[in-house]
């Protein structure tokens, strides 16, 4: 079990110095796409997944991809 921290995407983007044109250039998708997964409007397919923990060397654990209430209903 890893005790490194998690990061959002958004939160992992701005660590690496990125904006969301670049993280949206490394990706393969657009800037409004990179958008919608930070705010959870959407959620990245597998492909775009490997790129993201190939272009910032993370594991797929260290980052959280979904709202921590994803899920739960009212």
């Amino acid at each position: 079990m890893s005790n490194q921290k998690k990061f959002t995407l958004k939160a992992l983007r701005i660590n690496m110095g990125w904006t969301k044109e670049e993280a949206a250039k490394r990706f393969g998708v657009s800037v409004d796409t990179i958008t919608n997964y930070e705010s959870y409007k959407t959620f990245p397919d597998v492909p775009i997944i490997e790129k993201i923990l190939k272009e910032t060397g993370m594991n797929y654990d260290d980052i959280i991809f979904l709202p921590q209430n994803y899920g739960k209903t009212v």
